[in-house]
This record gives C-alpha cells, sequence and structure tokens, in this order.
C-alpha cells in the first residue's frame, strides 16, 4: 500500500463497512490490471544493502524520482517515505527493509503494465546507476542476515516490527527479507467476486510455485524452493493463508467484514500520529475500546480502509481482490504475473474452466498444498499427480483467456505471449529457484553474489 488513508466520515452501522467494499462492483467495460512489484535495493561494489538515509540512499533514490517524475512526495514524521502520482494512477513506495516497490496505475492491457513496468525501471536505473546502486528481482533477501537489512522509517512498520513476534515466528522476515509480485483485479457483483475470489484462493499455491525464486538464506541454499511461502506459514495465522468461509456457496461481502471485524487492528491515524492499536480488534474498536486513549475514539472510514489493508490472507478483498502468492522476480515475470490471472478471471469462458478445474477441491488439500509448496514446487503431488501437470492446465486456461479477450498491441499480438516464462518453467519441468540452485552448484561456484548479476533488473 502505497500512503494510508485519513478519510473522517464516521461509521454508524456494519453495514457501512460491507457497503465500503461492495462499492468496487464494476461494469465489465471499467475493469482494470493494477500490478505491483518489489525490488532489492544493492551498492553494486560488494552486494551490500543500501541504507534509507546519506548521500547514496533509499532517500537519495526517492529524491532523485521526485524530481524526475514530478511526483507529490508521501511524509511520514518529516521523512520520505514514498511517491504518489499527482492525480493517484500509481505509487512508488518503501517496504520495511527498503525493498522499493512500484504500485502500479489501473491499467486495460498487460502491454500496457509491461511498458509500465519497463519505464519504471529504466527511470530508476537512470537515478540509481550514479549512486552505485541495483535492484534485484527475487522473492527472498539471499544474502543479507535481519540484522544487516537496514530499517525505513515509516510509523506503521514500527508497529508491525514490534508486533509480529508475538503472533508468528517468521513475521520480520516477511517485513524485511521478502519480495513479491501482486495484481489487483476488478469484479462486477457479489457474485463475481465470489467466483474470482474462489478460484484463486485455491490456485494461489499454483501461483507460489510457479513463481519460486527464494531457495537461498544468508548466503546458503536454505532448503526450500519459496522461502517467502514458507514465511507466510508462520507470520500471522489469524489475518494470513486461506479463508475458510471463502469455500462457501453463500460467501459474501458480509462474511469477509465480519472476519476482519474479529482481527487485531495495527493502528489509527490521529492528527497524522499513528497510534498502536494491536490490543482490539476492529469489533472491539467499533464498541469503544478506545475511548480512554484517544481524542476522537469513534471510529472512522480510513480506518476500516488501512485496516483492511492490514490483513494478509492469500487473496485479499478490498475494492478490488489482490493476488498474494507469488515471490518476486525479473521483468518478464512482472508481466507474467497479471496475465496468469488476468486470462484466467477476466474472460467468461476460461472462468467457467477454471472453476470447473477447482470446484471440489477442499480446503484441507489446498493447506496441504500450501504446505508442500514452498519445499517442493512444481513436483508438489496433488491428488497423487504432479503440481506441473496442473500447471499446465492452468496455464492453457489462462492462455486461452489471453487470445479470447483479443487485447492486442501495435504489432497485432495479443496478451497470451506473456505467459512464455511460465511455460518455459512448466515445460521445463523446474522452477526458477531449481534452476538459480543449478547455477549455484555450477557456475556460480557454490555462492550467491552472482545472483546481484545474473538477477538484476
Amino acid at each position: 500500500m502505497a500512503r494510508d488513508t485519513t478519510d473522517d466520515t464516521l461509521i454508524s452501522s456494519f453495514d457501512e463497512l460491507v457497503a465500503h467494499m461492495a462499492e468496487g462492483n464494476k461494469p465489465r467495460d471499467k475493469w482494470r490490471i493494477g500490478t505491483e512489484h518489489e525490488k532489492f535495493v544493492f551498492f553494486k561494489k560488494d552486494n551490500s544493502p543500501v541504507p534509507y538515509e546519506g548521500e547514496r540512499s533509499i532517500k537519495a533514490l526517492l529524491d532523485g524520482m521526485t524530481t524526475m517524475l514530478g511526483w507529490e512526495p508521501i511524509i511520514d514524521a518529516g521523512h520520505i517515505i514514498g511517491l504518489v502520482e499527482p492525480t493517484g494512477q500509481g505509487a512508488i513506495s518503501l517496504e520495511p527493509g527498503g525493498q522499493f516497490e512500484l504500485s502500479g496505475a489501473p491499467l486495460e492491457t498487460i502491454h500496457q503494465t509491461c511498458s509500465e513496468s519497463n519505464a519504471h525501471l529504466a527511470q530508476v536505473r537512470e537515478i540509481a546507476e550514479p549512486l552505485g546502486i541495483g535492484f534485484l528481482g527475487l522473492g527472498g533477501s539471499p544474502k543479507w542476515t535481519r540484522a544487516e537489512t537496514p530499517r525505513m522509517p515509516k510509523s506503521r512498520y514500527d508497529i508491525m516490527t514490534n508486533y509480529m513476534p508475538k503472533v508468528g515466528s517468521q513475521g520480520l522476515d516477511m517485513m524485511y527479507r521478502t519480495c513479491t509480485i501482486q495484481v489487483n483485479l476488478d469484479f462486477s457483483s457479489e457474485a463475481d467476486m465470489r467466483r474470482k475470489m474462489q478460484v484463486s484462493m485455491k490456485l494461489q499455491p499454483l501461483s507460489t510455485a510457479l513463481f519460486a525464486s527464494s531457495p537461498f538464506t544468508e548466503g546458503k541454499p536454505n532448503g526450500l524452493q519459496s522461502w517467502r511461502g514458507d514465511i507466510w506459514r508462520d507470520t500471522d495465522n489469524n489475518r494470513s493463508g486461506q479463508l475458510p468461509f471463502v469455500y462457501s456457496d453463500q460467501f459474501g461481502f458480509a462474511d469477509y467484514a465480519e472476519w476482519a471485524m474479529d482481527i487485531p487492528m495495527y493502528f489509527v491515524i490521529r492528527d497524522g500520529h499513528y497510534v498502536d492499536a494491536t490490543h482490539v480488534t476492529f469489533r472491539q474498536f467499533m464498541n469503544g475500546a478506545l475511548k480512554n486513549e484517544l481524542k476522537q475514539p469513534l471510529p472512522t472510514m480510513g480506518d476500516w480502509t488501512n485496516h483492511l489493508s492490514t490483513l494478509f490472507p492469500d487473496v485479499r478483498l478490498k475494492r478490488f481482490l489482490e493476488m498474494r502468492g507469488a515471490d518476486g522476480g525479473p521483468w518478464r515475470r512482472i508481466c507474467a504475473l497479471p496475465a496468469f490471472w488476468v486470462g484466467m478471471l477476466y474472460d467468461e469462458s476460461a472462468l467457467a474452466e477454471a472453476e470447473a478445474l477447482t470446484r471440489d477441491w477442499t480446503l484441507e488439500e489446498v493447506n496441504a498444498m500450501r504446505n508442500e509448496v514452498p519445499r517442493d514446487g512444481l513436483k508438489t503431488l496433488f491428488r497423487g499427480q504432479p503440481m506441473r501437470d496442473m500447471a499446465r492446465e492452468a496455464l492453457g486456461i489462462s492462455r486461452r483467456g489471453l487470445v479470447s479477450r483479443a487485447r492486442l498491441n501495435s504489432e497485432g499480438n495479443d496478451e497470451s505471449h506473456f505467459l512464455a516464462p511460465l511455460e518455459e518453467s512448466v515445460a521445463r519441468g523446474t522452477t526458477m529457484a531449481e534452476e538459480m540452485l543449478a547455477l549455484y552448484n555450477g557456475r556460480w561456484n557454490q555462492s550467491v553474489e552472482p545472483a546481484f548479476t545474473d538477477y538484476a533488473f
């Protein structure tokens, strides 16, 4: 999320919380694609992490981007912590360990998404080059310890850093040592949201397998293909993972709102200051739990919007759906992730095929995949067959959906060619993580240092 919201509209009923999400309903011709990607920032001379402050720093990058783009700085307690395009069509933000994130504009095609990512990477390279800074596209930090990783001066991250060790063993690694590619997609109605959320929730473990790219920790193989996927197995399981109620035929906005109401909050913002609220749920907040701690203790729509942004299920529901299962990766994969989901979810025939593929999958089966995929990738077994077979079928559905959408570029090509890196991986039967491990044991001579060259943007 680029910046937290300060909408002071008071909430008077539960129905308003539900209506807030339902306001995301859009006709098909208004559906858009919003792609987010994160990258690690490093000094090229020694592959060390870049601090926030200094002449050559994260702050210097943001200052340079401000001048280049003319975007508005996002300030938190006097520190620049991001940029936003003046009309709200995109933002640059910082993750806790200095991971640099582009939250892309809502676009109509994958062609536009890919062009946007390419332009962004060219822009940040132009600012970074004189500073000796590079960017790495992987799902997990391959070299740095948590102690070596810088901390960004962002108020919500201070609250989260204190809270995470209380609710899971890997939350700090999630914050400071992982990167992702995500796509945000629209729905037309509650029924359409239900269909898309059910299909995509069940298929997130496949996304984790297809994008697995985090096999190293602190300079050594970690025994996993997606360390990031494993981290999410014990970050804060009350607000993460699969949501059983999504599997119901009656699932709707109100069910998600009921669940969200009973999750502890991270913060509320009052007079520009972040107040730690990790000791109360949103329901307790609505019932007056903070009346002795806040000058304005009544919940606002800004509080609800911010709370929804601090929930981390495999698919997150706000006024759109966020696909959250993938590791970060190189440029072609930034284009492949939205292509995979748009092909599956934005074409009616493809969505019906995906529903047929996943209809009888149980929560227990999907959780078993989710637990095994970080280690076994495409070799994970589902009903006795390797997930590589499922991947081939799902990619076929997505390809047909993209061909059917028929969104052509100036050369007359549709969007299906953006699936190529995933189709190549499935054809070989190896994930990006397995390819990196082969390099580590071969040309890299059991060192992760070459990753900072071979997988840099």
